[in-house]
């Protein structure tokens, strides 16, 4: 039987091109399934054959507990102080053996035999196609449809089932069972049934494995793109940088008389797709990519991430786009949130925010206008700027002397003091009312206060993952919290 036993691992490793190791594995399991069905309860049994003679051992595994674990199976676990444990070696693991009569190979009922190994070698030969394939970092793959389950497309790529949801596939597109398509591998999902590749054809690294597939260019390193967005099937936006100063990556990119970029578009469905120069200047990045449509002029706002984008009234249309679709790529392309202006839009709220703004200096540094104005055109825009920015900058102003600057310096410090002390102090006043909960301290009501939630009812209105993320604190306490604050409602 030993004999047997090399022979049929010899067979199957060679048949299904897995390591023997696998398939010796395979065996163990389904001998040890064989060996547990002469026990009622669910035993732990371990088979062990030996890799040169093919004999093999058999073993039921006990697992000891301590007193205050609670035993879930007791026809593999025992606590450690059982009668039955006495004198056995113990493991590092805390279990012990105890060997048992193996079962004959050949009366295990050699096709429930066979079924197990078989799905264990398959499962393993699952595993290696999958590590061979991920490891040449194919990311855009071909195969063709061999069913529609629901809508999704179940696909053959190579030997590996994938499957193309239709939540991932161009809208409009008519896919059937036999067509070949491509995809990129979004991602792979181990399940029971064993891993599935799970595929996309709208995702924004789909459109640049496809150029990459067409301009050669890339792969040599001599142009890459650097960014992609899509709007599926209607169109996309890709950004391209040139490593090579003797290229030119738009023109590269499109090809003699627009081949390479026709190629890509034939592919995802007559997608039309723009193709634009990267610029590490995000002001002349966005210009590039608001074309077709031509900028006036940018304003680039630091802190919100954001830029207001100028056109001439004629060119809104196109700026926007079709249900704002130009704009809304070019600011996924460029990752700032983008704001179309026209010229006297623009200007408008130019006006405004200068007059906000000097009116704030007249009012918090009690100036005249005309001090006000000069501080508004040379780029002051608020008062921390004028009390901190270097003594060296202000020096540059002409219209100030040293004892001017450094009265608004004073001044500007002074105000931010006093608006510092009025927030403490309405904060103070907010966390009153929340400090008056069941297992509300002082510290989360103060945290909450500063965040704007001020009273039980602006709590009440919280989602717990809304409590969770302002405040950092457990789930089951944010729960509690809410319910507290809501109490009233149902008194």
């Amino acid at each position: 039987m030993s004999r047997d036993i090399l022979l049929l691992v010899d067979a199957l490793a060679h048949e299904k091109n897995v390591d023997k190791e696998v398939v010796f594995s395979a065996l163990e399991y389904a001998l040890a399934s064989a060996t547990k069905k002469r026990f009622t309860d669910d035993a732990d049994v371990r088979v062990q054959i030996d890799r040169d003679t093919g004999e093999y051992d058999s073993f039921r595994r006990w697992t000891l507990l301590t007193d205050d674990e609670a035993i879930e199976n007791p026809g593999a676990q025992m606590y450690a102080d059982d009668e039955r444990a006495e004198g056995k070696l113990i493991s590092e693991v805390n279990t012990f053996e105890e060997p048992l009569e193996s079962v004959e190979f050949g009366r295990i009922g050699a096709q429930a035999a066979k079924q197990v190994i078989l799905q264990k070698v398959r499962e393993a030969e699952r595993e290696q196609i999958l590590e061979d394939f991920l490891a040449r970092k194919e990311f855009l793959v071909t195969g063709v449809i061999k069913r529609m389950e629901k809508g999704n497309a179940i696909i053959e790529v190579g030997r590996i089932e994938s499957l193309l949801p239709r939540d991932q596939m161009i809208p409009k597109e008519n896919l059937r069972v036999g067509d070949r398509v491509r995809a990129y591998l979004l991602r792979v999902e181990r399940s029971g049934r064993g891993p599935q590749l799970i595929l996309s054809r709208i995702a924004p690294e789909f459109i640049i494995r496809l150029f990459e597939l067409e301009v050669p260019e890339i792969e040599d390193g001599l142009l890459e793109i650097r960014a992609a967005a899509r709007d599926p099937g209607l169109r996309s936006k890709i950004a391209v940088k040139a490593n090579d100063q003797r290229l030119d990556p738009v023109g590269t990119c499109v090809g003699m008389r627009g081949s390479r970029v026709q190629a890509v578009t034939g592919e995802l469905a007559g997608e039309r797709v723009d193709i634009v120069l990267w610029s590490m200047e995000p002001a002349q990045f966005v210009i590039n990519a608001m074309a077709p449509a031509e900028v006036s002029s940018i304003v680039v706002d630091e802190d919100a991430h954001s830029m207001d984008v100028v056109v001439d009234e004629e060119q809104l249309a196109q700026a926007i786009g079709r249900m704002g679709q130009n704009v809304r790529l070019a600011s996924e392309l460029t990752g700032w949130t983008l704001n179309i202006l026209t010229i006297d839009e623009a200007a408008k709220k130019s006006e405004e925010e200068y007059t906000k703004t000097r009116q704030i200096f007249i009012e918090k540094l009690d100036v005249d206008e005309e001090v006000a104005d000069i501080l508004v055109q040379e780029g002051f825009g608020t008062l921390e700027e004028i009390a901190y920015v270097p003594m060296a900058e202000m020096s540059e102003i002409e219209a100030f002397d040293e004892d001017t600057i450094n009265e608004l310096r004073k001044r500007a410090r002074a105000a931010l003091l006093t608006d510092a002390i009025a927030k403490e102090e309405k904060v103070d006043e907010a966390s009153a009312d929340l400090l008056g909960m069941d297992g509300m301290d002082e510290e989360t009501a103060h945290l909450l206060a500063s965040k704007g939630v001020s009273t039980m009812d602006d709590l009440a209105d919280l989602a717990v993952d809304d409590l969770v993320e302002l405040t950092n604190m457990d789930v089951e306490r944010a729960k509690t919290l809410i319910m507290t604050a809501r109490a009233p409602w149902f008194a």
